[in-house]
């Protein structure tokens, strides 16, 4: 009976370290995914100006409105699965080519949607994807070449249903 007793106790001890491990893991989860909302920069929301989208990736480099083109459907029924292709025109070639590829969004919650890596191997600078898009916006595409530029083109997308209704 003493040793059933003992055995008793010693799982009460476990199951009681258990639900105070799962305890203070509940409380420090916030902690360790506050930083995401800030590193990808959430808006709740608010339209966003094209300066204030892509200075933080640009940095005061020079950035051009030639040379991209963005196809994508002028009015998307659904938001949710909103194809977009994006094309630079560059020779891909070892001194000159295009770097990475970034979509921006005017008004979903995350600004930065896609960043494509791109180099000499790829051939050609062309990217295809498909997007959310919450609601009526502009679409950015951004390109930065080897040489340090920038690259854009911005494109109105009216969205009749919207993505992102919950903020995902």
């Amino acid at each position: 009976m003493n040793c059933k007793h003992e055995a008793m106790k010693l799982e009460s001890r476990v199951r009681r370290k258990g639900l105070r491990s799962l305890l203070l893991a509940g409380f420090s989860m916030p902690w360790l995914f506050s930083g995401v909302a800030l590193a990808q920069r959430m808006n709740s929301g608010r339209l966003l100006s094209l300066n204030e989208m892509v200075q933080p990736i640009v940095k005061g480099a020079i950035l051009l409105n030639k040379d991209l083109q963005i196809e994508a459907p002028l009015l998307a029924d659904n938001g949710s699965l909103v194809p977009i292709q994006i094309q630079v025109q560059s020779p891909m070639s070892e001194q000159d080519h295009v770097t990475q590829i970034y979509l921006l969004s005017q008004r979903n919650p995350v600004t930065q949607m896609a960043v494509f890596q791109l180099g000499p191997w790829n051939g050609r600078a062309e990217v295809s994807t498909r997007v959310r898009l919450a609601g009526t916006q502009e679409v950015i595409a951004l390109a930065r070449l080897s040489n340090g530029e920038f690259r854009y083109k911005q494109m109105e997308i009216i969205v009749t249903e919207s993505a992102c209704v919950d903020a995902s």
